[in-house]
């Protein structure tokens, strides 16, 4: 049977990759993706016969992936990241349809929620909220709302896409929105281009963040009332040393 596997890559370097992940790229025929993905990983795969799409256009690579497993090809279709978090194996699945055919298997990977946060400490060791900030496929009211909940709940929050060229003050937008509810003082952490050349981390407040400047390589990390600095480290405690 025709085989597609929507593959996780993780923040890009092959040490965060699974194992899973690398079996996947082994096993496959072709890598098709994003073509910022794909050139993460064609040099260690470098056999494999590539297919590219810019970005923004997410459906035809899906599709592209599809027919060519219906062809006979075994596929891997990667995504940054874990495959199933914002990435491609939902619409993998809607194109496919009822349909039985290619089989699909979703390989996931680490996503940024989690290298990030191991990068700056350890901020999410309580509940957490994941929160894209790009209005590109949610309207920005929706956005809004879900930061509003969020901040009531006390969650902390992972946000990400927080900036780009086209939107280069919504970071400044959702703290504006998230201070409505939380202290300035909240401790925070930016860890940008996790796992690939100039990686590097920033904790500082809420407040502080507000002005601060980030790219699409940065995910961004709000703490709940009890997260805390120590030692240099970001750090939620869940409440295990009272038990």
């Amino acid at each position: 049977m025709a085989k597609l596997y929507v593959v996780g890559l993780g923040p890009g370097d092959y040490d965060n990759m699974t194992v899973r992940a690398d079996r996947a790229l082994r096993d496959c025929d072709s890598i098709i993706g994003y073509h910022v993905y794909v050139d993460l990983v064609k040099e260690r795969y470098p056999k494999k016969k590539t297919l590219t799409t810019p970005m923004t256009r997410e459906a035809d690579r899906c599709r592209m992936a599809i027919e060519a497993a219906k062809g006979g090809e075994t596929v891997a279709l990667v995504c940054s990241g874990d495959s199933g978090i914002y990435g491609m194996a939902a619409l993998v699945y809607e194109l496919r349809g009822e349909e039985r055919e290619p089989e699909v298997e979703v390989i996931p990977g680490l996503t940024a929620a989690c290298s990030g946060a191991a990068l700056l400490g350890a901020p999410l060791t309580h509940d957490f909220a994941v929160i894209s900030l790009s209005d590109r496929l949610t309207a920005w009211e929706t956005i809004e709302k879900r930061l509003e909940a969020a901040a009531r709940a006390d969650l902390s929050i992972v946000l990400y896409n927080p900036s780009s060229r086209g939107r280069p003050d919504y970071l400044q937008r959702a703290c504006d929105i998230l201070l409505r509810t939380l202290p300035g003082d909240r401790p925070c952490g930016i860890a940008h281009s996790i796992g690939r050349e100039g990686e590097s981390r920033t904790l500082l407040t809420l407040r502080q963040l507000r002005d601060t400047a980030v790219d699409m390589f940065c995910t961004v990390f709000i703490g709940n009332a009890s997260t805390r600095f120590i030692g240099g480290e970001m750090v939620t405690p869940r409440g295990y040393r009272d038990v």
